[in-house]
């Protein structure tokens, strides 16, 4: 069983046992998270597309760590007007293990 989960704006696919990188989120390490943001539940021969949620679905998992992606450069460029522009920056994420998944 599998479903398609929004968390922070963003969709992913959670299975029992998965790991999921996503932007950081309150909480701690080893609290116990539920999303109810459930957009479909397929269990392998049917499947419940909500409108826009799926009614009394939800996806628990729990918080592993946190941490933050490589650093990417942002570079700005104007030719013959003297401007240049650099940048970094490194994305915070939350690394959570999907325990559950309950169809509505």
């Amino acid at each position: 069983m599998y479903a398609l989960v929004e968390i922070a704006g963003k969709q992913y696919k959670a299975e029992a046992g998965t790991q999921l990188k996503v932007d950081k989120l309150a909480g701690s390490a080893g609290d116990t998270v539920t999303f109810d943001s459930v957009l479909m539940v397929s269990d392998g021969t049917s499947v419940t597309v909500g409108a826009p949620f799926v009614k009394g679905a939800a996806v628990t998992g729990t918080i592993d760590g946190f941490g933050r992606d490589p650093k990417i450069t942002v570079f700005k460029y104007k030719k013959r007007k003297r401007y240049k522009r650099t940048r970094g920056h490194r994305q915070h994420f939350a690394m959570i293990t999907v325990k559950d998944v309950q169809a509505g």
